[in-house]
């Protein structure tokens, strides 16, 4: 153990290059409601979370989409309660014309039982929702490598 003891995960920061269609697309189709807005020019961001709980901030300050060549976050993953609940997730995601990088839920290494699914908001960057459970049966994109480490 370290000497400042255990660290747990608290929120994410994202840059984002338009707030209003990250807040739509955070909000309205992965659920997370805006705790706190900054709305001056220049310095515009938000909190999101549920129940009070702040999980994610977006920051307006990007002038491109994600690189996945950069240094940095690879991918950001939430997790579900259940693998139906992923894929109620794909349904939404799909009607919007999300992107994905696979079709439909795969698990995360071949004859796993935790999967999800791998998709890109709208800047680019690189989501996951996954379940612990429920990904039985389906087949891994790949045999060689975690599912979450290439797309």
């Amino acid at each position: 153990m370290s000497a400042i003891g255990t660290l747990n995960t608290g929120h994410i920061g994202l840059n984002v290059t338009d707030l209003e269609r990250s807040l739509d697309f955070y909000g309205e189709v992965l659920g997370f409601e805006v705790l706190g807005e900054g709305k001056e020019e220049g310095r515009r961001y938000a909190f999101l979370g549920r129940g009070g709980q702040l999980v994610l901030t977006l920051w307006q300050q990007a002038e491109g989409a994600y690189a996945s060549t950069r240094a940095g976050l690879h991918h950001l993953a939430f997790e579900a309660e259940s693998i139906e609940r992923v894929r109620a997730a794909e349904t939404a995601l799909k009607e919007r014309g999300t992107s994905f990088a696979y079709e439909g839920v795969v698990p995360h290494a071949e004859g796993g039982a935790s999967g999800g699914i791998f998709f890109h908001d709208p800047d680019g960057t690189r989501l996951e929702i996954y379940a612990k459970t429920g990904a039985e049966g389906t087949e891994a994109p790949t045999e060689s490598a975690p599912t979450c480490g290439f797309f």
